[in-house]
């Protein structure tokens, strides 16, 4: 994206990225991560401050755009960080490398997200996490349905995210077994707010 991407897409995803009601779901999941971490779009660094320096060993944080992980390397951060550029649907680690993975306001972005999901298990340790917090797909059948009228223009207009996917199913589907999940709207409309907030635990 070039000039757009450094000094319009960017500083406006972190604009609304870092609201209020946002951050408030981050901190009901980031500071339960432990051990060995993988923050999968870790975009600007957002979540960098919100972990328990006394429970994580590490974190690696990906993000396919150099521009916002520019952006988190200039975060001050209290724990060990080191932050790469790349895709979630091709995590470059082993198998069971990582105890946690963290995932927030991302599975809207990735192309091919039930791929993603199967790296996410695959590179989680037997008995692992994934934590999550994910706008997607409504209940309500009204709202859902008008989610999926504008998911199109609006995936092209905000540079990837899609309003309409199902985020618990997806993550059961990928072979993950959700051990609890809080779902509500956020403020602000409701196309665009439904958020499932919890964890999942990697399936032998």
């Amino acid at each position: 994206m070039g000039l757009y991407e450094r000094w319009c897409w960017a500083p406006l995803l972190e604009l609304a990225m870092r609201q209020e009601p946002v951050m408030v779901e981050r901190r009901k999941v980031v500071p339960r991560a432990i051990g060995r971490v993988l923050e999968v779009g870790v975009g600007s660094g957002l979540n960098l401050g919100l972990y328990d320096r006394a429970r994580v060993d590490h974190v690696w944080g990906l993000d396919p755009s150099r521009t916002l992980l520019a952006r988190a390397e200039e975060r001050s951060v209290s724990v060990d960080v080191r932050l790469m550029a790349g895709s979630a649907e091709s995590i470059p680690f082993g198998d069971a490398a990582f105890d946690t993975v963290v995932s927030t306001y991302t599975m809207c972005s990735i192309p091919d997200l039930g791929r993603a999901l199967g790296e996410m298990r695959r590179v989680l340790r037997r008995g692992g996490r994934l934590l999550f917090s994910e706008h997607g797909l409504s209940p309500d059948g009204r709202v859902a349905r008008w989610q999926r009228r504008v998911s199109p223009c609006w995936c092209f207009l905000s540079g990837g995210c899609n309003v309409n996917r199902p985020i618990a199913r997806s993550i059961e589907d990928a072979g993950f077994r959700i051990l609890g999940v809080d779902a509500e709207y956020l403020p602000g409309p409701k196309l665009f707010t439904y958020t499932s907030t919890g964890s999942a635990a990697r399936s032998a």
